[in-house]
């Protein structure tokens, strides 16, 4: 099973897919950029151009009608009378061939450029000449023969010219169709993308995840089981030392205290023995009941919590006050062992580090629970401190006892070690703790 850290996985990922995020916004942006100078340049501008030329187109058809009116009117007006009305046509006209060559198309050679502005110059200059210096019928038979061939010949190129603006402007439509579908087939490529790392990456959180779990299931398991060899092996190790202790030790101590009695020579030597030997054997059987409570299997664990509070206020001098509360019942042999360990591990804290001088021990014992509580009136637990191994091991034999553990704040400040053990429970106690 691998321990190497997804950090590293996951952050070339996501260097991958801000990678793949930045290609196509860019490669986004281009086509849109494209399609706007499309729409602005080419579209726009051929749009207007064909407007223009429609306005010169139109302005060549009311020159061909003038002239036609002139030629073929039956009222005798002189030539000059017309003149006027061609400077007009001719002024809107230079217009707009002015505005259409700013507009005009890059793609228009500068031939084809050429070709309209010098056939309008050489259209006006004709005009110019026919109406002065000739005469009224040499004006009129240049008209027909010149003139207006000329504006036909314009009005053709001007057509040829909207015919290339309508051309223009379907190759650009086109290109916008293109250009519009290669961005929706982007956003659909990119997403589909997108799906897949984001699929790809949560398929690898989830089975790391998973594998992670597994791990620390396995660990956990292996712990509580460690931690309950080690129970059972320091509860065997301590009453097999406290058996020898109090058979074999106190045995001997016990006979040389018998036999000390019966002698009757040197008195005083032999009373200060005595008293030696007495104190010895009460230190022994102190040790041996601190290494295993036997009186729990004789008298239950509330007379044993008696017991072990009077020998605790002599030897550490606490004032500690027991209460109890409810009906006292017979607990199993494991979890009398396992609170009575609990017990002597609180008490020691508040001897050791609480600085308090009075301690309270509660037992209630509930319908469906027994609860322990161990509360002094000292500094409390310090927030965000590393607990020692003597909170863990607490912790542990209330997880093997099924039950629970808290270590909280006293109503008066100082510590309060609360354990909650269910009654239920007490009759099935792991077979192998």
């Amino acid at each position: 099973m691998s321990r190497s850290s997804p950090t590293l996985r996951l952050l070339a990922g996501l260097a991958v897919t801000l990678l793949a995020v930045g290609i196509y916004a860019g490669y986004t942006i281009l086509q849109l950029r494209s399609l706007r100078e499309l729409q602005t340049q080419t579209i726009d501008r051929n749009r207007t151009d064909t407007l223009l030329l429609l306005r010169i187109q139109n302005g060549l058809n009311s020159v061909a009608v003038t002239m036609r009116d002139m030629l073929d009117s039956p009222e005798p007006y002189p030539l000059s009378a017309w003149y006027p009305q061609f400077r007009r046509l001719r002024s809107d006209l230079e217009d707009a061939l002015a505005r259409e060559e700013k507009v005009t198309l890059a793609e228009r050679t500068p031939g084809q450029r050429k070709y309209l502005a010098d056939s309008f110059r050489q259209f006006w200059d004709a005009l110019d000449r026919t109406f002065t210096g000739t005469s009224e019928k040499e004006a009129r038979a240049q008209i027909r023969l010149s003139l207006q061939a000329r504006q036909a010949a314009l009005s053709s190129a001007v057509a040829r010219l909207l015919v290339q603006n309508n051309e223009s402007e379907q190759e650009a439509s086109a290109r916008t169709r293109q250009l519009y579908e290669g961005v929706e087939r982007n956003v659909y490529v990119f997403l589909a993308g997108m799906l897949v790392v984001i699929v790809l990456t949560s398929l690898y959180v989830v089975n790391y995840n998973r594998r992670l779990f597994e791990r620390v299931d396995v660990l956990s398991t292996r712990r509580s089981e460690l931690a309950r060899h080690l129970i059972s092996m320091q509860e065997n190790t301590f009453r097999s030392i406290s058996r020898e202790l109090h058979d074999d030790f106190g045995q001997i101590l016990t006979a040389i205290g018998a036999m000390l009695q019966r002698a009757d020579k040197r008195p005083a030597d032999l009373l200060e023995v005595r008293q030696i030997v007495q104190t010895t054997l009460e230190k022994v059987r102190t040790l041996s009941h601190a290494l295993h409570p036997v009186i729990l299997d004789e008298i239950g664990l509330e007379s044993a919590v008696d017991l072990y509070l009077a020998g605790f206020r002599r030897q550490h001098g606490l004032d500690v006050v027991y209460e109890k509360t409810g009906t006292a019942r017979e607990l199993n042999r494991e979890v009398s062992i396992h609170l009575y360990r609990i017990l002597q591990e609180a008490l020691n804290n508040v001897a050791r580090h609480s600085g308090s001088t009075r301690a309270t021990v509660r037992l209630h014992f509930r319908p469906n629970s027994v609860v322990m509580e161990v509360q002094d009136e000292g500094s409390g637990f310090v927030r965000n401190e590393q607990h020692g191994l003597g909170l863990v091991s607490m912790r542990e034999r209330a997880e093997l006892m099924n039950g629970t553990i808290e270590y909280l704040e006293g109503d008066t400040g100082g510590a309060l070690v609360c354990v909650t053990v269910p009654v239920e429970s007490t009759a099935e106690v792991k077979a192998h703790a």
